[in-house]
């Protein structure tokens, strides 16, 4: 017998305890002698049904959702709650006293409200500002911008997940400290590759498999936890939220939760932005070898990609497509796709 099978029980017999002594007393005061009958059978039967139906909704059911709760909750959190619920009821002993002494019924209400207020402040201030009072007692001011935070952490959207050049980037060494991936961003990815649609049911496919390649290789710790930010509902405002409360950076390649983050004060290592800064740098006279892929927009024009892909448009290359020449660099353009280099043949 399962415990909700037993409180379900527990709770009929205590139901139909009441609702028979419900009865008795709506039979003394019933003016119809011959509805008497009616009354002892249908409220205790009815009392019963009740108990039976929403017993699992007083006991297992409450207790299951804050265990959920708790279970979401980051380690740090949770302490931070526990200590600030302490605080603020010993607040509310120390308030219990003075209120006590209040004439009427407010001597008896006001210590019992008060101790939920109090409470809950206490809670509520500890979580909000547990980073700044560690800080505080440690003797350290907060820093600009991104914080001081004590656990390394870095979180991982979806889109730089499917992109898979965080992978390569985790084996280099230049990402230090835990990669993060909160459960619904982990949630996203698998709704994307279950969509109907075969384009992004593969973009969802090739996610979940940069993330197990990711947890194989990775030289960084990878880990996903259950936390959520209730307080939003698309996934870029969870993560810009969850950021600021653990005052980490973002790793994105999402052009619009660059800016949203930006603006929020969030740090965000942008994977386009770093693939850029690291291309070949080339200045205007300096020679190279390129092929000839395709022909460009102007007329004579050709156009060819150096290794790390970067677009180069060669002047009268035309006539060379299928091969590759000796050209000379003579502008440099970058731009918000990324850098073009523009090339007249070798002479």
């Amino acid at each position: 017998m399962t415990i909700e099978i037993a409180l379900r029980l527990a709770g009929m017999i205590v139901f139909a305890i009441a609702g028979w002594q419900a009865s008795n007393f709506l039979v003394e005061l019933s003016p119809w002698p011959y509805v008497d009958y009616a009354i002892r059978v249908v409220v205790p039967l009815a009392s019963t049904t009740l108990g039976l139906l929403i017993t699992p909704w007083l006991t297992t059911r409450p207790f299951s959702w804050v265990r959920s709760k708790i279970r979401q909750l980051p380690a740090h959190q949770l302490v931070a709650a526990i200590i600030g619920l302490i605080i603020g009821l010993i607040i509310a002993a120390l308030l219990a006293g003075p209120l006590s002494r209040l004439p009427g019924i407010l001597g008896t209400v006001l210590p019992f409200i008060g101790t939920l207020i109090c409470g809950y402040l206490g809670i509520t201030v500890m979580i909000v500002r547990q980073h700044d009072i560690v800080n505080l007692f440690s003797g350290r001011l907060p820093s600009k911008g991104i914080g001081l935070r004590r656990d390394n952490y870095v979180l991982l959207d979806t889109s730089v997940i499917i992109d898979g050049r965080i992978a390569d980037i985790s084996r280099t060494g230049f990402i230090s400290g835990t990669m993060l991936i909160p459960r619904f961003v982990l949630n996203e990815l698998q709704h994307i590759a279950d969509s109907s649609d075969m384009l992004r049911r593969n973009r969802g496919r090739r996610g979940l498999d940069m993330l197990n390649k990711l947890q194989k290789e990775s030289v960084v710790p990878i880990r996903i936890d259950d936390m959520d930010v209730e307080e939003a509902h698309e996934v870029d405002d969870k993560l810009v939220m969850l950021g600021k409360k653990l005052h980490c950076p973002i790793v994105t390649n999402d052009y619009n939760l660059n800016r949203v983050a930006g603006l929020q004060g969030v740090t965000v290592l942008n994977i386009n932005e770093l693939a850029n800064a690291v291309k070949t740098v080339l200045l205007p006279g300096e020679s190279m070898k390129v092929r000839i892929i395709q022909e460009g927009k102007e007329l004579g024009q050709g156009v060819g990609y150096l290794d790390d892909g970067t677009m180069v448009v060669v002047e009268n290359g035309r006539r060379y497509i299928n091969k590759t020449i000796e050209v000379v660099v003579t502008k440099v353009l970058q731009t918000s796709a990324g850098r073009m280099i523009f090339a007249r043949l070798e002479q």
